[in-house]
């Protein structure tokens, strides 16, 4: 392993890790979920943790908060931190240190954050739980905290429930809980991993903001050297629980000297100002025509004033033809979801037309459209959720065709083909999908989309969650399907890099109307909306100076 070496003087070492290995029970596919791991986070430095799912970053960074689960354990090593030991501190003390020292960002703030307590509450929960303040002055510094994390109308913003809150706002709440009593170390574990490109720059903006003003050091687990780019000081890069590489972050961009950080570093995907190699479709009718496509959500009450109404879907319009694949992206709220959902009929529209093969389906019953279903398949941003954590994946893939009166037998044996196809082995077909990894997951989810040779699939969100490496896969084997197959596809993503991967024609979204429609050379290296010029500048990773001046400077 080719590392830099480690910082010597401890006066500028505010966290050092030394030969830490925790050790998994019994059974698992390996030994160790971190296995003799050695680093020092600098004082006022940014440090990257980078590395595919099961690299044992989030373990490692568990490890130094104290929150190993209890069926894994720290086996040897050391992680000091202000002249302790904190292997083997008791809870108390452990407690003690946490959100007062050392504090944590957490990946999903959703299911971080309490549900049935204002965001003011839980803020001022932190500072309470240390005895820290009075009720007035802890209300006081929860505001000034929402107001230096920016979010809007703060007072209002404190009485707010997470559910009430947008994926960037609930993060911004996350870390306003972690600057509470203003550590010195901070770890931010995937903060901006489901964020749109521009909530994401405004988070890494942020946290790179108020470690600067503050001093504080920031140890930023992430899979994206993208985000390394941006943000990174030094990094060091794990593989199955071992640390591969350690350095500066332009020595390990420019230079990485392991295999596994070059390959890491090319599986990102990139703006590539190159227009996609078309399908020769057979046919030039179109598979899906949509026309002033109308989605409004109304919630509260008009006779007491606390109507809402917000126009998710407004006069969208556009046509798919055979073997073409759509790119819908935008930002969170700007009706993507939505529109996927109308086109599938898990919503129903307000008006419009939604023509699929020149039949209008958006006024069909259930029971109308129920024949259709088979031509029209999802796959779902979230392949855990959306399986069902009960039945076996044969189950799974056959029971949808022989509902709609495909023999069992028929049924069996193209999902195991399917299987095959997408990249799973034939033992596959007897498990259960708490058994695989969220890639194999999402290869699941594909081949149970195929099971009815559909005409159309709707990709909502389908890799937002992945490593990059395990995302280029999914990407080829969907580019491989449809050139297989030639099926159409309409893909929602807010990562406009993985759009320019994958799409023929991008459709870009904002508060529900599409404001820019072409292909991903006009798209991306020559906008035409402001809108757009803004969603490509806040790629992470990417050089504007390399794009034409008007993109660069929005």
């Amino acid at each position: 392993m080719a590392s830099a070496p480690l910082a010597a003087a401890s006066e500028d070492v505010a966290l050092s890790v030394r030969d830490l290995t925790v050790s998994l029970p019994a059974g698992m596919e390996r030994v160790h979920a971190v296995e003799s791991v050695s680093f020092d986070l600098k004082r006022s430095q940014i440090l990257c943790i980078i590395g595919e799912s099961g690299s044992g970053k989030s373990v490692t960074a568990n490890a130094i908060m104290g929150l190993l689960p209890k069926s894994i354990r720290v086996s040897s090593g050391a992680i000091c931190l202000e002249g302790m030991d904190l292997v083997g501190l008791s809870s108390d003390r452990l407690r003690d240190l946490r959100g007062r020292v050392v504090s944590m960002i957490f990946q999903d703030p959703l299911s971080a954050l309490n549900p049935l307590m204002t965001v003011g509450a839980q803020i001022e929960e932190v500072m309470a739980s240390h005895d820290v303040g009075t009720p007035h002055s802890r209300r006081s510094r929860a505001i000034d905290l929402l107001i230096e994390v920016g979010l809007p109308d703060p007072q209002l913003m404190y009485h707010q429930y997470p559910f009430r809150l947008s994926g960037g706002q609930r993060q911004r709440v996350m870390i306003a809980m972690a600057l509470a009593l203003e550590p010195a170390i901070l770890i931010a574990d995937e903060p901006t991993t489901a964020l749109d490109v521009t909530t994401q720059a405004q988070i890494l903006q942020l946290i790179r903001d108020i470690q600067r003003r503050k001093g504080m050091s920031v140890m930023f687990i992430t899979h994206d050297f993208g985000v390394v780019a941006e943000i990174a000081d030094s990094v060091v890069v794990m593989e199955k629980g071992r640390c591969v590489e350690q350095g500066s972050a332009e020595q390990v961009l420019k230079s990485p000297s392991h295999l596994y950080t070059r390959r890491l570093i090319a599986a990102v995907p990139r703006l590539t100002g190159k227009d996609r190699i078309a399908l020769e479709a057979a046919a030039t009718a179109s598979v899906l025509k949509v026309e002033c496509l109308v989605k409004t959500y109304r919630s509260g009450s008009a006779l007491f004033g606390t109507q809402r109404i917000v126009p998710a879907v407004n006069g969208v319009s556009f046509d798919l033809t055979p073997g073409r694949t759509l790119g819908v992206v935008g930002e969170s709220g700007s009706g993507k979801s939505s529109l996927g959902r109308l086109l599938i009929k898990l919503l129903e529209s307000d008006s419009g037309s939604i023509l699929f093969e020149g039949r209008d389906v958006a006024g069909l019953s259930e029971a109308e459209f129920r024949s259709l279903r088979p031509k029209i398949q999802m796959i779902f941003q979230d392949p855990f959720a959306s399986l069902n954590p009960r039945s076996t994946v044969g189950h799974i893939l056959t029971a949808g065709p022989v509902a709609h009166g495909m023999p069992y037998s028929e049924a069996c044996e193209r999902a195991r083909e399917l299987l095959s196809h997408v990249g799973l082995d034939s033992g596959a077909f007897d498990r259960y999908p708490h058994e695989f990894s969220g890639g194999q997951r999402q290869r699941i989810g594909i081949a149970r989309a195929l099971m009815f040779k559909p005409k159309l699939l709707i990709a909502d969100e389908a890799v937002s969650a992945l490593d990059v490496s395990i995302q280029a896969q999914i990407l080829e084997l969907l580019d491989r399907i449809q050139r297989e197959t030639g099926v159409s596809m309409i893909f929602i993503t807010h990562d406009l890099r993985v759009a320019s991967q994958i799409c023929d024609e991008i459709a870009v979204m904002h508060r529900g109307q599409i404001v820019e429609r072409g292909p991903p050379s006009q798209i991306f290296l020559d906008p035409k909306s402001t809108y757009t010029r803004e969603l490509v500048a806040a790629i992470p990773g990417e050089q504007p100076r390399s794009l034409p001046q008007h993109v660069a400077n929005p």
